[in-house]
């Protein structure tokens, strides 16, 4: 890939959410913004733009990753997931529900970070303790619902999921 100074663009390739892109990105723009204003997926949220919050959590190959700390530059070539991509064929992803089943959520602007930061936990989400799913999700901020909801939400969601397939 090229250098690119300011106001210069250059052709990234992405996947998203199952789909290819490709777009033109200057080298100074974040991932969180391309994916918000160049491909209009806004429920990845920007709330401290300094990875502090989580808001902006998506997953890169697999892995959670703050959006609002990488380049999109960085992304060439990746396979990225947000929150847009957890719902199929209409019906909500099992930790999406259990968020609502568990009042995981008031405001809801964190909500998408804590779902795509959680999605790794899944496996194991269930054997966990409470201490141990709050140290997992330590670097997701809420101001609303105090994470009672947010932990029992992230250890049903298997149980949810084990619903769905009987």
């Amino acid at each position: 890939m090229r250098e690119v100074g300011r106001g210069e663009r250059t052709r990234i390739a992405l996947t998203v959410n199952g789909e290819p892109h490709e777009i033109e990105v200057e080298a100074r723009w974040l991932l969180s913004d391309v994916l918000r204003h160049g491909l209009g997926l806004t429920g990845t949220h920007v709330g401290c733009e300094h990875g502090v919050c989580g808001c902006c959590t998506v997953l890169i190959d697999g892995h959670p990753a703050r959006s609002c700390l990488m380049l999109a530059i960085q992304a060439e070539g990746a396979r990225i997931e947000t929150v847009e991509g957890l719902a199929q064929d209409g019906r909500l992803h099992p930790l999406q529900e259990s968020f609502v089943r568990s009042h995981g959520l008031q405001c809801g602007f964190c909500t998408p970070g804590f779902l795509m930061g959680a999605l790794s936990l899944l496996a194991e989400a269930e054997g966990m303790s409470d201490a141990e799913v709050r140290d997992a999700i330590g670097g997701q901020l809420c101001r609303c619902t105090g994470y009672k909801g947010i932990v029992d939400a992230i250890r049903r969601a298997p149980a949810v999921e084990r619903e769905r397939t009987r």
